[in-house]
């Protein structure tokens, strides 16, 4: 009779436990039914994440009725946006950056954000504004702006008994201190393959791979190939940058850490790893230019997708991702120079307590800076001038002989 009434017992058990899950997951399905879901995708290293996911469940506190579900991406972006976008199951709000924006403008993908931003369009940097502008619209709420600085080892100039310049006037200026600084020891400066450092290399010297018109390719024009050849000679020619089998293993960040670099040419986005990794003295310089050769410059923000169902409450939270907290939060960190002008000319950014010390540079240079020209086709050129450019800095060819007449007439078809 026990063992009888015990099954009874045990029946009865499972049978009111299915059913209170049964009816916790109808009324969370309901709860979750009840919610607005905004899809929202981003590249970024995993502090950036992990502050983009703050900020993302502060939003969500103050708005208890929608959800943000976050896709991290953190290689081969644009590739997954693109399928997503091909697909029909595209974010709502998309983090991305002038160097693809267009096609997804000119595909008619994104909608216009300018009435958005209009009150507030004099607290952004113009520079940034422009990197998402078309025909007088803007696309993307700026969140940063890319440059590159020359970082120094402070110790070796002081070593070298050499002064750090104040300002160097051109590339001459910067390769003839860039020999005074090799030695058996250290290479004097570095040099990169990919575009967003030769590219900003030639743009020091008034050229570029396309007119700042977008009409005409000019890689291929003598002041072009004669920047392009001088890049390569740093390392292939003077040896004051290391080629690529004298870094080895080793990336040229490691080895201005492993002080083999007196000079380390760079972004912002180096700042967090050199303050937590470098033992020694060091700061940051100027990069060469003047109101006549004008230094390219990149940045990144936060598209909405045209199709969004839900378009008013993505632009909120671009909005609320914009804001002057969110900024600051991402500021802080030492990552980005943010493109709002209130927070980039406040302490948080320009922090004297922390290195580099003159983080002003990075800001001085926008008056001598104009957004890297690209079209709906840029992605594909890119993807040329790369190719060809390793040519060149690896393996010593001339840029003539690599930028042929095969190679403009494809890079052309592209305009």
């Amino acid at each position: 009779m026990k063992k009888v009434l015990s099954y009874i017992l045990v029946i009865l058990c499972i049978f009111i436990t299915f059913y209170v899950v049964k009816k916790l997951n109808v009324y969370f399905s309901n709860y979750s039914e009840k919610k607005t879901v905004i899809k929202f995708s981003s590249w970024g290293s995993q502090s950036e994440v992990t502050i983009l996911k703050n900020i993302i469940k502060e939003y969500e506190n103050e708005n208890p009725d929608i959800k943000i579900e976050f896709i991290h991406v953190p290689q081969n972006y644009f590739q997954k946006i693109h399928l997503l976008f091909a697909s029909g199951l595209e974010p709502d709000v998309i983090f991305i950056n002038n160097r693809y924006i267009q096609m997804y403008i000119t595909a008619g993908l994104l909608e216009n954000l300018t009435s958005y931003i209009i009150k507030d369009k004099t607290n952004y940097y113009n520079e940034a504004l422009d990197c998402f502008s078309y025909e007088g619209k803007i696309y993307a709420i700026p969140r940063d702006i890319s440059n590159l600085v020359i970082y120094y080892n402070k110790d070796i100039f002081k070593n070298a008994k050499i002064p750090v310049p104040q300002k160097l006037k051109n590339i001459n200026e910067l390769k003839e201190l860039a020999e005074k600084l090799t030695n058996s020891y250290y290479y004097g400066i570095n040099t990169e393959d990919t575009d967003l450092y030769w590219l900003y290399f030639l743009s020091a010297q008034g050229t570029g791979a396309l007119s700042d018109d977008k009409k005409n390719i000019i890689i291929n024009s003598e002041k072009s190939i004669n920047a392009l050849n001088l890049y390569s000679d740093f390392s292939n020619k003077f040896n004051i940058a290391p080629t690529k089998s004298q870094i080895g293993s080793m990336t040229t960040a490691q080895m201005f850490v492993n002080k083999k670099l007196a000079m380390y040419v760079s972004g912002r986005w180096m700042v967090p790893k050199f303050r937590e990794s470098v033992n020694f003295d060091w700061d940051i310089m100027e990069f060469p230019s003047s109101n006549e050769n004008r230094l390219y410059i990149d940045a990144s923000g936060w598209a909405v997708s045209k199709k969004s169902k839900n378009k008013q409450i993505a632009i909120d939270f671009v909005q609320y991702l914009s804001s002057q907290s969110s900024i600051e939060k991402l500021t802080s960190t030492g990552l980005i120079i943010p493109a709002r002008k209130d927070i980039a000319q406040s302490n948080i950014f320009l922090d004297k307590t922390k290195k580099p010390f003159h983080s002003e540079i990075f800001l001085n240079s926008l008056q001598y800076s104009k957004p890297t020209p690209v079209n709906e086709n840029y992605p594909e050129i890119n993807d040329i001038l790369n190719e060809k450019a390793l040519l060149i800095i690896n393996n010593r060819h001339g840029a003539k002989e690599v930028f042929d007449e095969k190679t403009i007439k494809k890079l052309e078809s592209l305009l």
